[in-house]
């Protein structure tokens, strides 16, 4: 009998003790330490920021300004979730296949699966609950503006801009980042096309929601009143007369016989100004909704109420979760299958 031609023996095999998961969580922190440091840095660095400029906004009466500030930072802000998959998940796996240390690490007695799912398990837990305590000083900072202050037009909770910064929402998109940052690295085994497919794809998703999903997380309501609040999300609007569209310059036109003009529907509602030598003299012309209802025009829109912002902020970041679980169970079934 030769070596080629010998048995194997499974019994001896099965005597050999795995390595425990807590032996490998010092691994993976050894192995990520100063990634997950860097993430700390830059969403404490960003909760620095914010603190400062949440007292500012709570003491300074120009809400405007602040407003105009808050939409430059809160775009920038929307790049955090996606460079914590590209930096943090896209090298998670990919990295071992890139340089192909792989075939040394997956033969240290603890198994590709139980190695892949011991380093995302954690990984995954640290960048979420990073990203969720980020939302919260987003939340506080930019508290004043989404509630409305002292007679400022508040800005709608629902609003793209800021939504998926706060609540459930961050935590969500940070995870599912990471989810296909670490696909992309098995995908492609190269860190760096990784990386980027990882944005793309990040962004694609975002834009999608953004754009045709979230408005659709419930029915919207249809109200033919213009004095909407300011903080429910508009989806749709318009003027009719005799079921033809009417647009807001013709309305403007409409109103200038009684000196009021449009600018949103919220604003429709409120008293007019006195009359023109040629506006009408009756109680009629001294309110603009009722002016354009004597004149056969109505008024019609959709939107979704601010009262829905925690049921939206928790569709959202349910379906965020069950697609990063997808993502990485999908992961660990092609290093199970493909790796190697």
């Amino acid at each position: 009998m030769t070596a080629l031609t010998m048995p194997s023996q499974p019994a001896r095999e099965a005597t050999v003790r795995p390595v425990p998961w807590r032996a490998m969580a010092w691994v993976t922190w050894r192995q990520h330490r100063l990634t997950l440091a860097g993430v700390v840095v830059v969403l404490g660095a960003a909760s620095l920021y914010l603190y400062p400029t949440g007292g500012q906004i709570r003491a300074d009466s120009d809400l405007i300004a602040a407003r105009s500030g808050m939409s430059v930072t809160a775009a920038l802000f929307q790049l955090i979730p996606a460079l914590i998959g590209a930096f943090v998940g896209a090298p998670a796996v990919a990295r071992e296949l890139d340089t192909g240390t792989f075939r040394f690490t997956w033969t240290q007695g603890f198994g590709r699966t139980r190695w892949t799912v011991a380093t995302l398990a954690p990984l995954a837990l640290t960048v979420t609950v990073a990203a969720g305590a980020f939302g919260l000083a987003f939340s506080w900072c930019y508290g004043p503006l989404i509630a409305g202050r002292d007679g400022f037009v508040a800005l709608s909770p629902l609003t793209n801009i800021t939504f998926d910064l706060r609540g459930v929402a961050v935590a969500g998109w940070t995870q599912v980042a990471f989810a296909i940052g670490v696909l992309a690295g098995v995908l492609t085994r190269r860190v760096v096309p990784a990386m980027f497919a990882t944005i793309a794809a990040w962004s694609g998703l975002a834009l999608l929601t953004a754009v045709c999903l979230r408005r659709h997380y419930e029915p919207p309501l249809v109200t033919h009143t213009p004095n909407l609040p300011s903080a429910d999300w508009v989806l749709t609007q318009s003027w009719d007369q005799g079921g033809k569209p009417v647009s807001s310059s013709a309305i403007n036109q409409i109103l200038h016989k009684i000196g009021a003009t449009i600018a949103t529907p919220g604003q429709l509602g409120a008293a007019a100004a006195p009359g023109t030598d040629s506006a009408p003299a009756n109680a009629e012309s001294t309110n603009p909704v009722q002016y354009l209802l004597h004149h056969g025009i109505t008024f019609s829109a959709s939107y979704q109420p601010a009262s829905r912002f925690w049921s939206f902020q928790w569709i959202e970041g349910g379906w965020l979760l069950a697609l990063s679980l997808l993502l990485m169970t999908a992961t660990v079934w092609l290093v199970r299958r493909r790796a190697a």
